[in-house]
């Protein structure tokens, strides 16, 4: 029956990331098709018409090179989140996507900025630090997993390559930190491994021990 739930909890996990990046394949197709040049919808720092970025620039890309880096990172981060976070992980995709919008539309520079990058930073930093803060190292190797098979991800949060929207990595990593602090007391219980349980038996033993050999 377990195994059952989890299968189960498992393919409800996948359902929502799976549907998000099939609509970010439509929109690609569709804009290309059609040169709709959606990437002006994206978020232009300090500019009115800039602000509608903020919801709708992680909907856009500038090619398909650049939607194939960042669809196998959201399928993976985003199942993880929702398996692992179901009744926080809309709050927290939901703070990531408009904190890191709103930073990216006051502080980076003047050009247009799009794609579900700072999506991808801030869920692994939000996973890797929670993970961390409730010791349970099961969320950590997600995004450790991640950053492993996708190295780049490294040094997306530094100005090394000016064509690419450095800042919304930035900020989403750094968004993605500032909701595991917010959330640092919702989500998961952290897992008793047994080796724990017997240390504790073993030092509840031992001082019994000594109690008894004090007494006579």
């Amino acid at each position: 029956m377990e195994k059952l739930e989890e299968i189960k909890r498992f393919r409800y996990s996948l359902v929502l990331p799976l549907v998000f990046v099939l609509l970010l394949w439509l929109i690609k197709i569709v804009d290309f098709s059609e040169r709709l040049d959606l990437y002006l919808f994206g978020v232009f720092p300090r500019n009115i018409k800039g602000l509608f970025g903020i919801i709708f620039s992680p909907l856009l890309h500038s090619d398909f090179n650049h939607l194939i880096s960042n669809s196998i990172p959201l399928l993976f981060l985003g199942t993880g989140i929702i398996y692992f976070y179901r009744d926080l992980a809309y709050k927290v995709i939901g703070i990531i996507w408009l904190v890191s919008g709103i930073c990216v539309w006051i502080i980076a520079r003047d050009s247009y900025h799009i794609g579900a990058s700072g999506l991808i930073y801030g869920i692994a930093s939000f996973l890797f630090l929670s993970g961390v803060i409730r010791k349970d190292y099961r969320l950590a190797s997600i995004s450790l997993l991640v950053v492993f098979l996708y190295g780049g991800l490294v040094w997306g949060i530094f100005p090394f390559f000016p064509q690419i929207s450095w800042e919304y990595h930035f900020f989403g990593c750094l968004s993605g930190f500032f909701a595991a602090v917010i959330y640092r007391k919702k989500g998961p219980k952290p897992i008793e491994w047994s080796w724990e349980k017997e240390e504790e038996v073993n030092d509840d033993d031992n001082s019994e021990d000594l109690t008894m050999k004090l007494s006579e």
